[in-house]
Protein backbone atom coordinates (compact mmCIF):
# COMPACT_ATOMS: atom_id res chain seq x y z
CA UNK A 1 0.00 0.00 0.00
CA UNK A 2 1.35 3.45 -0.89
CA UNK A 3 1.85 6.13 1.76
CA UNK A 4 -1.00 8.14 0.22
CA UNK A 5 -3.44 5.32 1.05
CA UNK A 6 -2.16 4.76 4.58
CA UNK A 7 -3.42 6.61 7.60
CA UNK A 8 -1.07 9.01 9.40
CA UNK A 9 0.28 8.74 12.93
CA UNK A 10 -0.22 12.06 14.73
CA UNK A 11 2.03 12.76 17.72
CA UNK A 12 -0.24 14.75 20.02
CA UNK A 13 1.29 16.71 22.93
CA UNK A 14 -0.29 16.61 26.37
CA UNK A 15 -0.19 19.19 29.15
CA UNK A 16 2.61 18.92 31.72
CA UNK A 17 0.19 18.84 34.64
CA UNK A 18 -3.32 17.45 35.02
CA UNK A 19 -4.81 20.26 37.16
CA UNK A 20 -7.18 22.68 35.42
CA UNK A 21 -6.32 21.42 31.94
CA UNK A 22 -8.96 23.54 30.23
CA UNK A 23 -7.38 26.66 31.71
CA UNK A 24 -3.87 25.52 30.73
CA UNK A 25 -4.56 24.59 27.12
CA UNK A 26 -4.88 28.08 25.57
CA UNK A 27 -1.47 28.97 27.02
CA UNK A 28 0.51 25.84 26.10
CA UNK A 29 -1.16 24.40 22.99
CA UNK A 30 -1.69 26.02 19.56
CA UNK A 31 -5.30 26.01 18.45
CA UNK A 32 -4.35 24.09 15.29
CA UNK A 33 -2.90 21.29 17.43
CA UNK A 34 -6.15 21.08 19.38
CA UNK A 35 -8.25 21.15 16.22
CA UNK A 36 -6.22 18.34 14.70
CA UNK A 37 -6.45 16.25 17.88
CA UNK A 38 -10.20 16.82 18.08
CA UNK A 39 -10.76 15.10 14.72
CA UNK A 40 -8.98 11.86 15.62
CA UNK A 41 -11.13 8.87 16.58
CA UNK A 42 -8.39 6.24 17.06
CA UNK A 43 -5.81 6.62 19.82
CA UNK A 44 -2.80 4.90 21.37
CA UNK A 45 -2.18 6.23 24.88
CA UNK A 46 -0.23 5.45 28.04
CA UNK A 47 -3.30 5.64 30.25
CA UNK A 48 -6.85 5.73 28.93
CA UNK A 49 -8.24 7.61 31.94
CA UNK A 50 -5.71 10.42 31.56
CA UNK A 51 -6.27 10.53 27.80
CA UNK A 52 -10.04 10.82 28.19
CA UNK A 53 -9.61 13.70 30.66
CA UNK A 54 -7.31 15.48 28.20
CA UNK A 55 -9.75 15.02 25.30
CA UNK A 56 -12.60 16.26 27.47
CA UNK A 57 -10.64 19.47 27.97
CA UNK A 58 -9.87 19.69 24.24
CA UNK A 59 -13.62 19.43 23.55
CA UNK A 60 -14.24 22.73 25.36
CA UNK A 61 -12.03 24.54 22.82
CA UNK A 62 -12.23 22.38 19.69
CA UNK A 63 -15.32 20.10 19.47
CA UNK A 64 -14.50 16.42 19.16
CA UNK A 65 -15.42 14.49 16.02
CA UNK A 66 -17.30 11.89 18.09
CA UNK A 67 -18.15 11.25 21.75
CA UNK A 68 -15.20 10.06 23.82
CA UNK A 69 -17.07 6.80 24.61
CA UNK A 70 -17.10 5.94 20.89
CA UNK A 71 -13.37 6.45 20.34
CA UNK A 72 -11.04 3.50 19.78
CA UNK A 73 -8.39 3.73 22.49
CA UNK A 74 -5.52 1.30 23.10
CA UNK A 75 -2.93 1.52 25.88
CA UNK A 76 0.82 1.20 25.29
CA UNK A 77 3.51 1.64 27.93
CA UNK A 78 6.49 0.32 25.99
CA UNK A 79 7.46 -3.22 25.01
CA UNK A 80 9.52 -3.92 28.14
CA UNK A 81 6.88 -2.62 30.57
CA UNK A 82 4.03 -4.32 28.71
CA UNK A 83 5.89 -7.65 28.82
CA UNK A 84 6.42 -7.24 32.57
CA UNK A 85 2.64 -7.33 33.01
CA UNK A 86 2.12 -10.18 30.56
CA UNK A 87 0.96 -8.02 27.64
CA UNK A 88 2.67 -9.20 24.46
CA UNK A 89 0.84 -6.95 21.99
CA UNK A 90 3.13 -5.66 19.23
CA UNK A 91 3.33 -2.08 17.91
CA UNK A 92 2.29 -3.27 14.45
CA UNK A 93 -0.95 -4.64 15.89
CA UNK A 94 -1.85 -1.31 17.45
CA UNK A 95 -1.04 0.48 14.21
CA UNK A 96 -3.24 -1.81 12.07
CA UNK A 97 -5.85 0.96 11.46
CA UNK A 98 -3.17 2.85 9.49
CA UNK A 99 -3.32 0.07 6.89
CA UNK A 100 -7.02 0.79 6.47
CA UNK A 101 -6.39 4.48 5.88
CA UNK A 102 -7.40 5.56 9.39
CA UNK A 103 -5.40 8.23 11.18
CA UNK A 104 -4.20 7.46 14.72
CA UNK A 105 -3.25 9.83 17.54
CA UNK A 106 -0.35 8.90 19.84
CA UNK A 107 -0.47 10.57 23.26
CA UNK A 108 1.85 10.31 26.27
CA UNK A 109 1.01 11.03 29.90
CA UNK A 110 2.64 14.45 29.77
CA UNK A 111 4.57 16.48 27.22
CA UNK A 112 5.39 15.23 23.75
CA UNK A 113 5.27 11.60 22.54
CA UNK A 114 8.56 9.86 21.85
CA UNK A 115 10.71 12.09 24.08
CA UNK A 116 11.35 10.62 27.54
CA UNK A 117 8.42 8.44 26.55
CA UNK A 118 7.87 4.85 25.29
CA UNK A 119 6.08 6.12 22.17
CA UNK A 120 9.29 6.05 20.11
CA UNK A 121 8.77 2.32 19.49
CA UNK A 122 5.41 3.00 17.87
CA UNK A 123 6.78 5.88 15.80
CA UNK A 124 9.52 3.66 14.42
CA UNK A 125 6.98 0.95 13.62
CA UNK A 126 4.88 3.50 11.72
CA UNK A 127 7.93 4.45 9.65
CA UNK A 128 8.49 0.77 8.85
CA UNK A 129 4.92 0.59 7.52
CA UNK A 130 5.63 3.59 5.31
CA UNK A 131 3.01 5.73 7.04
CA UNK A 132 3.33 9.47 7.52
CA UNK A 133 4.34 10.60 11.02
CA UNK A 134 3.09 14.07 11.90
CA UNK A 135 4.46 15.69 15.09
CA UNK A 136 2.23 18.43 16.51
CA UNK A 137 3.46 21.44 18.46
CA UNK A 138 3.11 21.43 22.26
CA UNK A 139 5.02 21.65 25.55
CA UNK A 140 8.20 19.63 26.16
CA UNK A 141 9.48 19.84 29.75
CA UNK A 142 13.03 19.02 28.66
CA UNK A 143 13.26 21.82 26.12
CA UNK A 144 11.50 24.32 28.38
CA UNK A 145 13.95 23.49 31.17
CA UNK A 146 16.97 23.77 28.88
CA UNK A 147 15.76 27.07 27.48
CA UNK A 148 15.34 28.55 30.94
CA UNK A 149 18.47 27.09 32.56
CA UNK A 150 21.09 29.40 31.10
CA UNK A 151 23.26 26.32 30.56
CA UNK A 152 24.74 25.05 27.29
CA UNK A 153 21.91 24.67 24.79
CA UNK A 154 24.27 23.81 21.92
CA UNK A 155 25.49 20.54 23.43
CA UNK A 156 23.30 18.54 25.81
CA UNK A 157 22.24 14.98 26.68
CA UNK A 158 19.15 13.56 28.34
CA UNK A 159 19.92 10.78 30.81
CA UNK A 160 16.43 9.57 31.77
CA UNK A 161 16.21 8.41 35.39
CA UNK A 162 19.30 7.99 37.57
CA UNK A 163 19.75 5.00 39.95
CA UNK A 164 17.55 4.87 43.06
CA UNK A 165 20.26 3.40 45.30
CA UNK A 166 22.09 6.19 47.10
CA UNK A 167 25.59 4.93 46.38
CA UNK A 168 24.86 4.20 42.74
CA UNK A 169 23.15 7.56 42.35
CA UNK A 170 26.19 9.39 43.74
CA UNK A 171 28.52 7.48 41.41
CA UNK A 172 26.32 8.30 38.42
CA UNK A 173 26.19 12.00 39.34
CA UNK A 174 29.98 12.14 39.52
CA UNK A 175 30.20 10.40 36.16
CA UNK A 176 27.79 12.90 34.57
CA UNK A 177 29.71 15.78 36.12
CA UNK A 178 32.97 14.45 34.68
CA UNK A 179 31.45 14.01 31.22
CA UNK A 180 29.91 17.47 31.38
CA UNK A 181 33.24 19.05 32.30
CA UNK A 182 35.10 17.19 29.56
CA UNK A 183 32.55 17.87 26.79
CA UNK A 184 31.07 21.14 28.10
CA UNK A 185 27.74 19.36 27.77
CA UNK A 186 24.60 20.07 29.75
CA UNK A 187 23.24 16.93 31.41
CA UNK A 188 19.48 16.61 31.91
CA UNK A 189 17.54 14.00 33.88
CA UNK A 190 14.22 13.52 35.62
CA UNK A 191 13.15 11.91 38.87
CA UNK A 192 9.98 10.50 40.38
CA UNK A 193 8.68 13.57 42.27
CA UNK A 194 8.61 11.90 45.70
CA UNK A 195 12.37 11.29 45.39
CA UNK A 196 13.26 14.90 44.52
CA UNK A 197 14.63 15.62 47.99
CA UNK A 198 16.94 12.60 47.95
CA UNK A 199 18.18 13.54 44.48
CA UNK A 200 18.91 17.13 45.48
CA UNK A 201 20.66 16.00 48.66
CA UNK A 202 22.89 13.73 46.56
CA UNK A 203 23.72 16.63 44.24
CA UNK A 204 24.70 18.84 47.16
CA UNK A 205 26.85 16.14 48.70
CA UNK A 206 28.62 14.84 45.60
CA UNK A 207 29.00 17.66 43.05
CA UNK A 208 31.81 20.23 43.03
CA UNK A 209 31.03 23.72 44.42
CA UNK A 210 31.45 25.37 41.01
CA UNK A 211 29.21 22.92 39.14
CA UNK A 212 26.08 24.69 37.96
CA UNK A 213 22.72 23.02 38.67
CA UNK A 214 19.26 24.06 37.52
CA UNK A 215 15.95 22.82 38.90
CA UNK A 216 12.90 23.40 36.69
CA UNK A 217 9.79 22.68 38.77
CA UNK A 218 6.12 22.59 37.73
CA UNK A 219 6.90 23.80 34.23
CA UNK A 220 4.03 25.64 32.48
CA UNK A 221 1.91 25.51 35.67
CA UNK A 222 0.94 28.48 37.87
CA UNK A 223 3.41 27.19 40.51
CA UNK A 224 6.32 27.08 38.04
CA UNK A 225 9.72 27.72 39.61
CA UNK A 226 13.09 27.68 37.81
CA UNK A 227 16.32 28.22 39.73
CA UNK A 228 19.81 27.97 38.27
CA UNK A 229 23.04 28.45 40.26
CA UNK A 230 26.31 26.87 41.37
CA UNK A 231 26.25 24.14 44.01
CA UNK A 232 27.98 26.52 46.44
CA UNK A 233 24.97 28.86 46.14
CA UNK A 234 22.44 26.03 46.38
CA UNK A 235 23.96 24.98 49.72
CA UNK A 236 23.07 28.35 51.21
CA UNK A 237 19.38 27.73 50.56
CA UNK A 238 19.48 24.02 51.33
CA UNK A 239 21.93 23.68 54.21
CA UNK A 240 20.66 20.22 55.18
CA UNK A 241 18.93 17.22 53.64
CA UNK A 242 15.79 18.09 55.58
CA UNK A 243 15.64 21.45 53.80
CA UNK A 244 15.37 19.63 50.47
CA UNK A 245 11.91 18.40 51.48
CA UNK A 246 10.48 21.59 49.98
CA UNK A 247 11.13 20.05 46.55
CA UNK A 248 9.03 16.95 47.17
CA UNK A 249 6.14 15.88 44.96
CA UNK A 250 6.66 18.49 42.25
CA UNK A 251 7.49 17.43 38.67
CA UNK A 252 11.09 18.49 38.13
CA UNK A 253 13.77 18.48 35.44
CA UNK A 254 17.33 18.48 36.80
CA UNK A 255 20.20 19.96 34.77
CA UNK A 256 23.92 20.36 35.44
CA UNK A 257 26.91 21.88 33.69
CA UNK A 258 30.38 21.40 35.15
CA UNK A 259 33.25 23.85 34.66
Amino acid sequence: MTASHLGSLYLVPNTLGDDARSAQLPHVMPIETMRCASQLTHWIVEDAKTARAFLKSIDTLAPLACPIQEMHMSEWRGAARNAKYGDTIKPETLLEPLLRGIDIGLMSEAGVPGVADPGAELVLAAHRLGAKVKPLVGPSSLLLALMASGLNGQRFAFQGYLPQDGGERTARLKQLESESRKLQQTQLWIETPYRNAAMMASCLQSLAPQTHVCLALDLSLPTEEIRSMAISEWKKGFPSEAACAALQNRPCVFLLLAH
